[in-house]
């Protein structure tokens, strides 16, 4: 047992990394009632991360519910080929290629939006940068020494860090496009915040039904506080 807690203690640590405290975090805009937000966001998942990570607490047909669409266009815009409408999101790495590869096996992503936020994702899925001295070729100005490679690059371009000094120790002060990518700056930053909308949502795909529900459960306490104010004012109005 203590071995097992060990193991997943190391795996843990090897992922959680840290956000410098020097670093501001970019503002993420999070809206999940934009259903087509989240569509995207599924579908960039599967584009970008399913191949690593998986997000084994949530089906396809439940994905379809909240959006609001056909379960047959999810499997048909979303899912990879092959899925059904009742798959959970499955990474399709194994466990040996992924302790072979990244020495540790990518982390389910389930609650990610809950544990980190979602700023903290946005800037993070931003932040990538090269760096010539790590094994992958790439580093990242919020999760330093990350181990996972930049799955952007393509469409975000390459992107080199400028320095500047502070109480004579070298600290990186921005991230500059090098070499531009597929998609424009406005248009990868709505890639990355339709993403990181969706994985807010994965982390609790009720929360619009529970704020909804919230406001009749207000309602009733308050009716309920005078109610039961007024029935101790009668039980005791003979005593006083």
């Amino acid at each position: 047992m203590k071995r097992l807690i060990t193991l997943f203690l190391l795996v843990t640590l090897s992922f959680c990394g840290y956000a410098s405290e020097d670093i501001e975090l970019q503002e993420a805009d999070i809206d999940l009632s934009n259903s087509e937000s989240l569509e995207r966001g599924a579908k960039h998942f599967v584009t970008y991360c399913l191949g690593c990570h998986s997000i084994k607490h949530i089906r396809y047909q439940r994905m379809a519910l909240d959006f609001g669409v056909d379960e047959k266009q999810v499997v048909k815009d979303i899912a990879p080929e092959g899925a059904s409408v009742y798959d959970q999101l499955y990474t399709a790495m194994n466990k040996h290629d992924a302790e072979k590869w990244f020495g540790v096996q990518p982390p389910d992503l389930s609650l990610i939006g809950r544990s980190r936020g979602a700023d903290w994702l946005y800037s993070y899925l931003k932040g990538f940068y090269g760096d010539k001295t790590k094994p992958l070729g790439t580093n990242n100005i919020v999760f330093k020494d990350v181990g996972m490679p930049n799955v952007f690059w393509q469409v975000q371009g390459l992107q080199k860090p400028i320095f500047h000094r502070v109480d004579g120790q070298e600290q990186i002060e921005k991230l500059v496009i090098t070499e531009p990518g597929k998609l424009t700056e406005e248009e990868f930053d709505l890639l990355v915040n339709d993403l990181v909308n969706f994985l807010v949502y994965v982390g609790e795909p009720v929360q619009l039904e529970r704020q909804r529900l919230g406001k009749y459960v207000l309602f009733f306490l308050l009716i309920f506080s005078v109610i039961a104010y007024k029935l101790k004012k009668e039980y005791w109005k003979d005593i006083d």
